[in-house]
């Protein structure tokens, strides 16, 4: 048996078998360490250094600087935070010599075949140390190039985010890049005490933070957009904010360059048709105020000033949203043509973009704009910062709140379905709000990922291109729909639907498959799979009416059965790998469980009437019968299921007596009370064991990649406390536990919703 805490300090020793009790403890763990803190608004240039649609940050000098010599040098910097020491790959591609530095070691030196083959890429296995890392890479030109592409290998899920590293730029994102230089002036490497200040390092860093001394005696709309054409609009916020309530009026006043319209909270409290100077006096209740300016242009000289005073109290502009890595009060957006004008609600938000007619300021393919700075190319830019990449210029704890990945898929609809068996609607008005932190910004991520190459947040829907990167999280988000009835989850659900019944690759028979070209995982097929996509469909089927979607739900089981089942233990293989034609023979846990809570979801929606129903009931009852004869005395299942020197895992543990309670409830089971007493043991297991009576959450397996021998499962794939792949499906089983055992002793009918 495996131990992951003294049995006094498990939550069964505290509760029993009060389910309830329990689940409330899990997600009031869950809620508490991922309090609702969304993404982070930081200064970012998209003229900098911007990422390639895989997400290496392009280096590419000879773009930046086609005038630089064969011999020059130039250097780019970068800090990186880590919560914790993290073993991460790096992929490098030279476009000459290179040399990279984690924090002053050497980490890599460019060989001649690197610098010249187009493309030679490198994998370089690196460890963050705990708290700031600092990369440096310097560059020599050639005439074949000049720089480098440097990022996350699969760096839509292991994100790497960067700051800029001088105090001057401290909280802004991305690199610093050096201008050439025709001496190397770090012979020896990175030298901390030099490179501790801009000013110190002898070297022009870009990109450049200042206007130059013509720009600032421009007007400050014109030096933004370049100028502007008669009838071009933009709009500036901030918020007032004032010392103390009462007292004497504010005043506002200033000037502009045509005209201009004043908001105060949404009421329009200054509107002056020509040029020239203003004053107002207002009355305003307490708190800060929003501020929201509308400039007409009617020359190329465009601009405006506003100041705010208030006798005998303190009274000031500021953001009004917190971005990290400026200290100036207002943002602004624009050029917008007169007929692209939006309501003034629109402009009092951030996660939105704002089409233009304009053929210039900060826009992407789609000709739309977002909210930047008055300075040079300085954009304001959300961005999804995991436990990774947190840093002191983060306001609050980073969480796993506002992220889009198919594990915190079933976290979140383990909450919601936890949340109304407890009558907690506190829960599912979080985990609605998870995702809506997500869909409301999903148009201006695809705008970002045009602008910057990657998007920073969304990044497994945006670049939507497997299975992993949408079903789960799209299961979740249409299961949140019956809570919140947003139609955005529906227009995303459309995309996601397309995706996987229109393009996504299948083998000649109809079956899901990974084509990866390339990767390790080229050309294979994967029970996980079942979850990542069926769930999806047969809730897509049940909003839209589409058979379609239920039909391939149900087709696919049949199919992955062909590949993957193993008859003889009556349970599944994890991988099919086409390349050797031939499955993996190796029944990981999770990968089974993954199956066998698919296949609830689809009977679930099935009809009686439906053709594949007898076949996927049959299905059903060999697959639990065949893991039901796996499970060990704790109640528990192994990572791998036929091994018994396996140890024990708790993902798939919570699996099992989630479909099992499912099976008996739903009245599936050819022999219910044999698969009553395995969900019940497994519930207990899970709780003497796995759970302890914080809430932590134990001895869930790591993500996995796929092995033909069981020891990469047991040897190589760890648990980790508190892993998403546990706490949802932790949830799930709970509360489906509990609902077998009311039905069974409350005298109530099985099939209960």
């Amino acid at each position: 048996m495996t131990y992951y805490f003294d049995a006094q300090e498990s939550a069964y020793a505290q509760f029993g078998d009060d389910e309830g009790a329990v689940l409330g403890l899990l997600a009031d763990r869950y809620k508490g360490a991922n309090p609702p803190v969304p993404f982070i608004f930081r200064v970012s240039y998209p003229s900098g250094v911007s990422q390639t649609r895989e997400g290496l940050y392009e280096l590419d000098l000879q773009a930046k600087f086609p005038d630089a010599r064969p011999g020059h040098f130039a250097y780019a910097y970068a800090l990186v935070w880590s919560d914790s020491e993290r073993n991460l790959d790096l992929l490098l591609e030279s476009l000459g010599p290179v040399q990279a530095y984690l924090n002053e070691e050497r980490i890599f030196r460019s060989n001649v075949i690197e610098e010249i083959l187009p493309k030679a890429r490198v994998k370089l296995n690196v460890t963050f140390a705990k708290g700031w890392n600092r990369l440096f890479i310097k560059m020599t030109s050639t005439p074949a190039g000049f720089g480098c592409r440097l990022g996350a290998d699969e760096a839509k899920v292991r994100i790497l985010n960067v700051l800029t590293p001088f105090p001057g730029r401290a909280g802004q994102s991305g690199w610093v890049y050096s201008e050439p230089v025709e001496k190397d002036l770090f012979p020896d490497g990175p030298d901390v005490h030099r490179l501790a200040a801009e000013e110190r390092s002898g070297l022009i860093w870009l990109p450049a933070q200042q206007w130059d001394e013509a720009q600032s005696r421009q007007p400050n709309l014109s030096r933004m957009f370049g100028g502007g054409r008669p009838g071009q609009l933009a709009y500036a916020w901030t918020k007032l904010e004032r010392e103390r309530l009462g007292g004497a009026p504010v005043i506002l006043e200033g000037q502009a360059s045509g005209p201009i319209t004043v908001w105060v909270n949404g009421t329009a409290v200054l509107e002056q048709p020509h040029a020239g100077s203003f004053r107002k006096e207002l009355v305003l209740g307490g708190g800060s105020c929003d501020v929201l300016v509308r400039s007409v242009c009617t020359d190329a000289a465009w601009g405006f000033t506003l100041g705010a005073s208030c006798a005998g109290a303190s009274c000031r502009f500021a953001l009004p949203v917190p971005v990290k890595g400026t200290d100036q009060a207002w943002m602004f957006v624009g050029p917008l043509a007169p007929d692209k004008d939006l309501p003034l609600s629109d402009f009092i938000r951030t996660d939105r973009v704002y089409p233009t007619g304009s053929a210039s300021g900060h826009q992407g393919a789609d000709n739309s704009v977002y909210w930047r700075l008055d300075a040079p190319d300085a954009a304001i830019r959300p961005i999804y910062e995991n436990a990774m990449l947190s840093n002191k210029w983060t306001v609050g704890t980073v969480t796993n709140y506002a992220r889009w990945d198919y594990p915190l898929g079933v976290t979140i609809y383990g909450l919601l379905q936890a949340g109304r068996w407890l009558s907690r609607p506190d829960l599912t008005a979080y985990a609605v709000a998870h995702v809506q932190a997500c869909t409301r910004m999903f148009d201006y991520a695809l705008w970002d990922r045009e602008q910057y190459g990657f998007p920073a947040i969304n990044q497994q829907l945006v670049l939507m291109k497997m299975l992993d990167n949408c079903g789960s999280f799209g299961s979740a988000m249409l299961e949140a729909y019956s809570v919140c009835g947003d139609e955005e989850f529906l227009r995303i659900a459309e995309l996601i639907a397309d995706f996987m019944l229109n393009r996504l690759e299948r083998r000649e028979d109809g079956a899901f498959f990974r084509e990866c070209p390339g990767e390790y995982s080229a050309n294979t097929m994967w029970a996980d799979d079942l979850y990542m996509s069926t769930p999806f469909l047969c809730r897509y089927y049940k909003l839209t009416g589409c058979e379609r979607a239920l039909d391939e739900a149900a087709n696919q089981f049949l199919l992955f059965r062909n590949y993957l089942y193993i008859p003889e233990h009556q349970i599944m293989s994890h991988v099919f790998d086409f390349k050797y034609g031939k499955a993996t023979g190796i029944p990981w846990g999770r990968g089974n469980g993954w199956t066998l809570f698919s296949l609830t979801e689809v009977l679930e929606t099935l009809p009686d009437t439906h053709s594949a129903r007898p076949a996927l009931l049959a299905f059903f009852n060999e697959l639990c019968s065949g893991y039901a004869a796996l499970q060990a005395e704790s109640g528990l299942w192994r990572q791998v299921l036929n091994d018994p020197d396996a140890y024990e895992e708790a993902s798939c543990t919570a699996m099992f007596a989630y479909a099992f309670a499912r099976g008996v409830r739903f009245g599936w089971l050819n022999d219910p009370e044999r698969f009553l007493a395995a969900a019940s043991n497994a519930w207990k297991g899970l709780a003497r064991v796995a759970i302890d009576r914080q809430g932590n959450v134990h001895g869930v397996c790591s993500g996995s990649r796929y092995a033909f021998h069981a020891e990469y499962y047991k040897d190589d794939l760890k648990t980790v406390l508190n892993d998403n792949h546990g706490i949802g499906i932790m949830m799930l089983a709970g509360t489906e536990v509990a609902k077998l055992k009311l039905a069974v002793t409350g005298g109530n009918e099985m099939h209960v919703g």
